[in-house]
């Protein structure tokens, strides 16, 4: 992934990426939401990259992959997929749609903890308010996974991972187009709440974040 260091969401080299092209042919309003996602500025912790976007979900689609590095170590990972139909769609209630998986390998403890799915699934939703973000027709679910290892991978620690899945329809403004850049910045806080970091932004402090991970997540 090419390292976003505060600055463009672009990423080095993604207009020579087949994934990262929009065709001329596609709507305005798409255009110019992708061209939002490009120019986004995050957090230097994120790493992110175009990808190849689901082909038959909506008539235009357009994906990011990102992961929060800290070092040489992957603490989160996930990928963002923008997805419009001109036509609108009835259970999106608009004509677009923001569709997020989001992973992270958990301390045993806070795997334990009861509440630990509602928190995550508060911290989606408060990233988005916290910027201002409306997120309508939100649905998803929270999964918690364990892993044993045996035989010859038995001097592994067990572990645990969180995946959060979702989707949202944002608020469409001028010209019929949501504001996809603060959209991708708000699932960035995201992602480095579920890695673990601290905020970013003053006035933060009351937000909790899960532990820093031991390493990478396995593929």
């Amino acid at each position: 992934m090419a390292a976003a260091q505060g600055q463009r969401s672009d990423g080095a080299g993604e207009m020579e990426s087949s994934e990262g092209k929009v065709a001329d042919s596609a709507p305005l309003p798409f255009r110019v939401a992708v061209d939002a996602l490009r120019g986004a500025r995050l957090r230097p912790e994120i790493e992110i990259d175009p990808t190849r976007p689901p082909q038959r979900l909506a008539p235009h689609a357009y994906a990011l992959e990102a992961a929060v590095v800290e070092g040489e170590e992957d603490l989160a990972d996930g990928r963002l997929v923008l997805l419009h139909d001109p036509a609108g769609h009835d259970a999106w209630q608009g004509t677009f749609r923001l569709v997020t998986l989001v992973r992270a390998e958990l301390e045993p403890e806070m795997a334990a903890d009861p509440l630990l799915p509602e928190v995550c699934w508060s911290w989606l939703t408060g990233a988005l308010h916290a910027r201002g973000l409306s997120a309508g027709e939100a649905s998803g679910t929270v999964t918690r996974a364990g892993s044993h290892y045996f035989g010859g991978l038995s001097e592994r620690p067990p572990a645990s991972q969180i995946e959060i899945r979702a989707s949202w329809t944002p608020r469409e403004g001028s010209g019929g187009v949501p504001d996809t850049g603060a959209h991708l910045a708000a699932w960035c806080d995201l992602l480095c709440q579920v890695a673990g970091l601290p905020p970013a932004g003053p006035g933060d402090g009351s937000v909790v974040s899960l532990p820093q991970r031991r390493g990478p997540l396995s593929p």
